[in-house]
């Protein structure tokens, strides 16, 4: 009972604008009253000091293992032997010739691997991400997780200290990573509580919503009044160059044509919502649906000039696609921040991970650099942030062996994060707490970092930086007011961080 209640919060806190869903938004009544009275004719030139993050969520617990691997024979961190000793046996490990070297100045100039998919595959050209680590712009954050507060081996061994809730669960770790808040269930998303926060003061008159989902209602994009948009991928395009945009709030059935019946329908449901506006209820609903028209009569305008060849035909692809339009045509839709959430599932690999995962990681990488060329040539490169999640990483002990091997739920993993404005090329995270001086988790079964001991441990390693510090970093550069009641409104555990550990997660300025 507990979970279906969860979940049907969680729907409909999440629902999103849209003219098929309108009816869904009677909870935000104080935000569509406010929004309504917005005075569009004076309103100002949009795309003023610009910003934009983007959400990428890994969803089904992508193995950081095998994304970032140790490249170096350096005996006194954890190192390429390590790493395939724990894995090859069973099928899990990758060649170590296969790796995509980069160099990780702040530890030493130690020499770590990408997953080979993050490079040039079938022939392409600069198809990948790889490149951008050399060119500065992508970076990695090490051992992000979900926690309540720092925790130490012995701390999670102890029934003294918190932990996040129902630990190496899919629905309740994607919940706890989009929210920022593992002590205990909310209902809002940290991307929407930030919106509710920055919406006034930086898209008074937008005529889109701040925050965009491409991939359906999310409880990321949920705030207390915050009316987040959720519009379909670029999928639904019947050519590639088609701009989707135009359509995507065009309520189907409702034309302009006198000669048919769809004016006349048109002219009857604008009618209609004329009627009773003394009833808060309905003059709410009402409103709503003017936000969604007006949204619609901006992006009729939209324009798509991107090479049709440029953003892959995958589901990652062509949400990325629907992201950069909208960036395209902020000036239209008079916005000055945004913030998008795009997602690709198929992560939870129990069996057969090197070929699912090897497969979801040339998506991404793919998708990923034409976002980053398309931002170039829009030369919004460096006010676009791009940021992964995911629910957990996954164990270092593979589950299974040969063509069914796989790996199970673990904790702590690697983001990546690109953009103009990254301080790329490097690893960044809070220290472990042995003293080595590393950010990168021991990777040895039952060791300091392992949450586990003895023989049943798999390698499921605990966060030593947690998701709202990796949050809160992205937040400060998109604009966030940085007093403490705002950070704790946005981030309620954001205290519980000890602040020196803060200045090391410097990925952005």
């Amino acid at each position: 009972m507990k979970k279906t209640r969860r979940e049907f919060l969680k729907k409909s806190g999440g629902c999103a604008l849209g003219m098929v869903g309108l009816a869904t938004q009677m909870h935000h009544l104080g935000t569509m009253s406010a929004m309504a009275q917005k005075v569009i004719d004076s309103k100002p030139q949009g795309g003023a000091n610009y910003k934009a993050i983007v959400m990428l969520f890994w969803n089904g617990g992508n193995d950081g293992n095998n994304i970032i691997v140790p490249n170096h024979s350096d005996a006194t961190i954890s190192n390429y032997t390590a790493y395939s000793d724990a894995r090859n046996t069973q099928g899990l490990a990758i060649p170590q010739a296969n790796l995509l070297p980069i160099s990780v100045p702040r530890l030493g100039g130690l020499t770590y691997g990408l997953h080979p998919n993050f490079g040039t595959v079938n022939g392409g050209i600069n198809n990948g991400i790889h490149e951008l680590w050399a060119q500065g712009k992508l970076g990695a954050v090490v051992n992000v997780g979900t926690l309540v507060r720092p925790l130490t081996k012995t701390q999670y061994q102890s029934s003294s200290f918190k932990k996040p809730y129902q630990l190496f669960s899919h629905s309740d770790q994607v919940t706890q990573a989009q929210t920022t808040n593992s002590l205990t269930e909310i209902f809002t998303g940290w991307g929407g509580r930030m919106a509710d926060q920055l919406n006034l003061a930086h898209n008074p008159n937008g005529l889109v919503p701040m925050i965009t989902s491409i991939s359906g209602a999310q409880l990321f994009t949920a705030g207390q009044t915050t009316l987040p948009l959720a519009i379909s991928s670029a999928e639904n395009d019947t050519n590639v160059a088609t701009n989707n945009l135009q359509t995507v709030l065009n309520p189907a059935g409702f034309g302009t044509n006198p000669s048919g019946t769809t004016l006349a329908r048109l002219n009857a449901y604008n009618n209609l919502r004329t009627q009773e506006l003394s009833s808060n209820y309905i003059a709410s609903a009402s409103h709503v649906t003017d936000l969604a028209m007006q949204a619609n009569n901006a992006l009729l305008t939209s324009t798509d000039t991107s090479p049709d060849s440029r953003f892959p035909r995958t589901g990652i692809g062509l949400q990325l696609r629907q992201v950069a339009r909208l960036i395209k045509n902020r000036d239209n839709l008079n916005i000055n921040r945004q913030i998008f959430f795009v997602q690709i599932g198929g992560f939870d690999t129990h069996t057969n991970q090197p070929a699912l995962q090897s497969n979801l990681v040339t998506q991404v990488s793919q998708a990923m650099r034409a976002f980053w060329d398309e931002m170039v040539d829009q030369a919004m490169q460096n006010d676009v942030t791009l940021f992964t999640l995911s629910d957990f990483n996954r164990t270092l002990n593979p589950a299974g062996s040969g063509t069914a091997v796989g790996s199970d739920h673990a904790w702590g993993n690697h983001m990546l994060v690109m953009g103009g404005s990254v301080i790329g090329g490097d690893f960044y995270g809070s220290l472990r707490p042995d003293g080595t001086g590393n950010y990168f988790p021991t990777l040895v079964r039952g060791g300091t970092d392992d949450a586990d001991s003895g023989s049943n441990a798999r390698g499921r390693w605990i966060p030593t930086t947690s998701v709202e510090q990796y949050a809160a970093v992205l937040a400060k550069w998109f604009g966030l007011p940085q007093d403490a009641q705002t950070l704790a409104t946005v981030f309620p555990n954001l205290a519980n961080f000890s602040t020196g550990t803060f200045p090391q997660l410097g990925f952005l300025p």
